[in-house]
This record gives structure tokens, sequence and C-alpha cells, in this order.
């Protein structure tokens, strides 16, 4: 049975403690501990960040720790017991520090990790002269101490370190749908606008003819229509919600075409990626021809998408032009 006994100390001159002294050190773990310093590449001269002002503005209780060197009570830390998928980054700079799959549950009363993101933790000998300090490699911020030995993880090392040292940036949950909706200048403007939005990408699907040139497509004999291919962050929009836009922002009652530009590669179309967009989409349908309207959208299965030439991309931003057949309206 391993006895985890995890008490705060204050030394150094300046050191604010905010837990209660104890004759052991910080996040000491049971016996025959052992703890050893990495060699000079790790080391750094001082904690001290050289230009403190280009860095976050810290609280009196975040300078305590991190400028200080103090130590939060264990258990009180926002982190400890926090385990969603993401970067754990330091509060003053930023810097990305733990991957969250680092993280493990220590019972020690700190967050936990058995490894640093390469390169962005440096080790030093502690004012203590027993324990290892380790501080944000960029800005020199403390973040806690590193021990070596206690086999808690097949990795035999623990970072234990102050949540206050320390942000989470969340891991982005990232998913794809393809809209066709005329011409993809005027589609790939308005999703560019659409928050939770990454990146768009105007191309080719839905035809028999691989990697096909504009010029190919305009014949209308490739079977492609112009789509977009919109990627976005589901954790701040929704497929649903990008869905109702593309529909807001087209004529979905004209076949074949879209304002002046006619074809079947102006098709109004959605090639849904799973079961789950093609539910989505479907009702949307539903929802939209109780409303009166003569919907000719169709919706397909996602096949190969072909990105267009460099010179469609970004079009309307690079021109400064606005969508001639694209005109939003609400409608849901």
């Amino acid at each position: 049975m391993v006895l985890f006994v995890c008490v705060a100390i204050g030394s150094g001159l300046g050191r604010r403690i905010f837990s209660l002294p104890a004759e052991k050190p910080m996040c000491s773990i049971g016996s025959g501990q052992k703890e050893q310093n990495m060699d000079s590449t790790h080391s750094t001269s001082s904690g001290q960040a050289s230009s403190p002002q280009v860095y976050k503005k810290l609280t009196a209780e975040e300078e305590q720790v991190i400028v200080h060197k103090g130590t939060e009570r264990p258990f009180s830390g926002e982190y400890n017991d926090h385990f969603e998928k993401g970067i754990y980054t330091c509060k003053r700079c930023g810097a990305e520090l733990f991957v969250s799959s680092s993280k493990f549950k220590s019972d020690c009363g700190w967050p936990s990790f058995d490894e640093q993101i390469k390169g962005a933790v440096k080790w030093q000998k502690d004012a203590d002269g027993v324990r290892t300090e380790i501080s944000c490699g960029k800005c020199g911020a403390h973040l806690g101490h590193v021990f070596l030995g206690e086999g808690i993880t097949p990795k035999n090392t623990r970072f234990c370190v102050n949540s206050i040292s320390m942000n989470f940036v969340p891991e982005k949950k990232t998913e794809k749908a393809i809209f066709a909706g005329g011409c993809f200048w005027g589609t790939e403007y308005y999703f560019k606008q659409a928050p939770g939005v990454i990146s768009e990408t105007v191309g080719y699907t839905g035809g028999q003819v691989d990697n096909p040139t504009y010029e190919q497509v305009c014949t209308d004999k490739t079977g492609h229509a112009e789509a977009v291919e919109v990627e976005f962050d589901s954790s701040k929009t929704s497929f649903e919600e990008l869905a109702k836009l593309f529909f807001e922002m087209h004529d979905f009652t004209q076949l074949n075409r879209q304002g002046p530009d006619t074809g079947t590669q102006y098709r109004s179309a959605i090639f849904y990626m799973n079961e789950q967009q093609k539910k989505i989409a479907t009702r949307l349908v539903k929802e939209l021809k109780k409303k009166g309207y003569d919907v000719k959208t169709q919706i397909v299965p996602a096949g190969k998408f072909w990105p267009a030439e460099e010179y469609h991309q970004d079009y309307y931003e690079k021109s400064g032009q606005a969508p001639y057949c694209h005109i939003f309206r609400k409608i849901f």
C-alpha cells in the first residue's frame, strides 16, 4: 500500500505558502522516493521573466505562486480532478506545457503528469536543496516540482504542478461537411463568416472525373458540383447550424442553377459524411417543405472532394467584392 503524504513547505526568501508548513516537502510520496536533476540542458539560471510586460497580468494569488514560488493548498486547485482532453498551458505566457493524455490521478492533492511536452518545462535544483523545481521553459514561471522513481506510472515520473500556474485549452472537436449551393465563391463567403468554422475549401465533388479542372466542370459533362468543404469546431457550432445557414444563403428552390449561373454544376446539394448528417439534412428539408418551399436540394452521400484551383480559394476576400447570386435571408 502506497502512503501519500502531500504537505507544502516554504523555503526561499519571499516565498509565500498557502498550505500549512510541515516536515516533509510538497508532494513527497511514501518512502524510498528517488529524485534527481536533469543535466544542464534542462536548467535555467532564473525563474524571472526578462520582459514581464508582454505577459498576462496576474492576480495577487497567482503572482505568489508563479513569481514568488509559493504553493497552493493541496486538493484546492481547479485542475486537480480535471481529466478533459486538451492542452495545459502556462498561465503567464500561454506556452503549451502538458498534453491531457499524460495526466494521471495520484491523490497527492495537485495535478500530476508523467510527461512534459518536449522542451516545454525546465528543471532546476530547488532552493531547499532537496527537490527539483520545474518552471515554464519560455517565461520561467514557477510550476511546481518533479519526482522520479516512484513507480506510479510506467514512465516513473511525476510532474507535480500547481493548478494556479496553468490554463487549460480544450481539445477541438472538429468535423467536416460538404455543401453545394451554386457558385462556390458565394457559398464560401457566408461560411467564412460563421462562428465555429475553422476553414473552408472550395472544390468539386459528386462527379465521375478524377481531379477535374474548372474548365472541365464548366462543360457540365463531369457530373461534379461546385461545392465547399467546411471544417468546423463542433464545440462552438454544429452541422445543423451550418446546414440552416446553407439553406438561408441560397435559393434552394432552383433546379440546376443559382441566379444567372446555370448547369448541374450549380445544383443545390448536401453531401453527408455520416448518418447523423443525413438525418439532420432530411429533417430540415421536411421543415422547409412544411413552410411551403419547393425544395430542390439533393441529399446524397459524400464522395471524393477535389479542391479547386488556388485562384478560386477565398475569392471574395482577395477581390474585395461581394456575392452576386447569394443573398442571406432568415428562414429558421
